[in-house]
């Protein structure tokens, strides 16, 4: 097989081999190489183009792609002469749901963030224009919150929705909210964003000081913060929040807090092998 010819000696059954896999099984590496590349485009790509954009001989870009496509994990477009993700990669995705990475690793991590904070805790992720929340730390002695596991929120209305928004591309954002009905409110509140300018606007300020807010939008008299949780591109995949009694924080102390659940969600990003948001 390819990945038998391309180690060199030595290589099975060392323990010192696995810190060095990258320089001793160079076709697994741009193996992966192809794979992350396939999955980082919107569509199917020239083998030409896979080659050059990594740099690597066109004659082993065609190898490991027949290789890949005889498994499954890439699928030729015979008609357009380019290869795209195939079924294979799909079921590898479909696992890692599954096996709910994201709540698992984020779960601790929350534990700790109230432990320090004494305030609830929670995480959640985009689902349409809506935030879902997977995971909830309750603080002791700390009223029940509506950001229960399995609930969805408009994302507009909450500090977790707002931090996602906020590092997505600002054409994504356009089209989840193309005009005033994609907006709703749960309660009167000064300063409701109840349309794109407001939202727009607002998400530069999230963008500017790194974090979101939310005061009572979602439920009067509690205030959250939130920071994005990145993946290997930049991408957001969820949030961490922290929610409490606003007459209990004062505005003074919440850039502190604020700092607290950044290191969080930078920490979750880093355990997803991602990127922590800047």
């Amino acid at each position: 097989m390819l990945l038998d010819t391309e180690a060199g000696p030595g290589t099975s059954g060392a323990p010192q081999a696995a810190s060095k896999a990258t320089s001793k099984v160079p076709a697994a590496e741009n193996t992966l190489r192809i794979l992350k590349l396939l999955a980082s485009r919107r569509g199917p790509m020239a083998a030409s183009q896979i080659a050059s954009t990594l740099g690597l001989p066109r004659s082993s870009v065609y190898h490991l792609l027949g290789v890949m496509e005889a498994n499954g994990f890439v699928l030729h477009l015979h008609e357009e002469q380019r290869y795209g993700l195939g079924i294979s990669a799909f079921e590898l995705s479909s696992a890692y749901s599954r096996q709910e990475p994201l709540s698992r690793l984020g779960r601790p991590l929350l534990a700790s963030l109230v432990d320090a904070l004494g305030e609830s805790a929670h995480l959640a992720v985009l689902h349409g224009r809506d935030v879902l929340y997977i995971v909830e730390e309750r603080a002791k002695n700390r009223p029940s919150l509506v950001t229960d596991v399995g609930v969805r929120l408009p994302s507009h209305l909450t500090a977790s929705g707002r931090a996602i928004l906020a590092a997505l591309p600002k054409s994504q954002v356009r089209a989840l909210y193309p005009n005033a009905a994609a907006f709703t409110a749960r309660h009167e509140v000064e300063g409701a964003i109840m349309k794109y300018s407001a939202l727009s606007s607002h998400l530069d300020q999230v963008r500017q000081r790194g974090y979101a807010t939310e005061h009572g939008e979602v439920t009067p008299g509690f205030g959250s913060i939130a920071a994005a949780v990145t993946d290997h591109l930049g991408w957001p995949t969820a949030a961490v929040a922290v929610t409490f009694l606003e007459d209990k924080v004062p505005a003074g102390q919440w850039p502190a807090l604020a700092a607290r659940v950044q290191k969080a969600a930078d920490e979750l990003s880093v355990r997803l092998h991602g990127r922590p948001a800047k």
